[in-house]
């Protein structure tokens, strides 16, 4: 099993738009930045955890944790002209990009912020703190461990 942290602004899509989701799942598609991708395309797996973070928000949170419950696929909207997700480039026969599912499994009692994570130690080489601009990122299991140790899980 391996850890994940995927950003979202909380004005495009958020914690409270996933929970009203059918059985609390959606695609996580959009993702256009090749690292990204390459996470989703090739480590991403079926049981996988991510931590759920809203971006763009004061102060910017860790909200919930979910699942993937579908392991990498073509990303269709790169394919529909018009969307805003449309890329030229990326054809069915040879697809660019990729998306999973995800599913709502925890709520945390509150968010976690980013400036408390920045306040231990153990966590100064967490991607998040390095490299903010990173849609998907990976999170090694001490950290996750750390993590889920400050606040409060509750399942849904």
């Amino acid at each position: 099993m391996k850890y994940w942290l995927l950003k979202t602004e909380p004005t495009t899509y958020s914690w409270e738009d996933l929970k009203k989701e059918k059985n609390r799942t959606t695609s996580w598609e959009g993702i256009r930045n090749y690292q990204a991708r390459n996470y989703i395309r090739d480590e991403m797996r079926i049981g996988d955890l991510a931590f759920l973070y809203h971006s763009v928000q004061k102060p910017p949170s860790i909200v919930g944790i979910v699942e993937i419950v579908k392991n990498a696929y073509p990303d269709h909207f790169a394919y529909e002209p018009g969307h805003k997700y449309f890329d030229p480039k990326s054809k069915p026969d040879n697809p660019t990009w990729f998306m999973v599912d995800i599913r709502a499994l925890h709520e945390l009692s509150e968010p976690i912020s980013i400036d408390e994570l920045k306040k231990i130690p153990d966590l100064k080489d967490l991607v998040l703190l390095n490299n903010t601009r990173l849609s998907v990122q990976p999170v090694q299991r001490a950290e996750w461990d750390l993590i889920i140790k400050m606040k409060t899980i509750k399942s849904l």
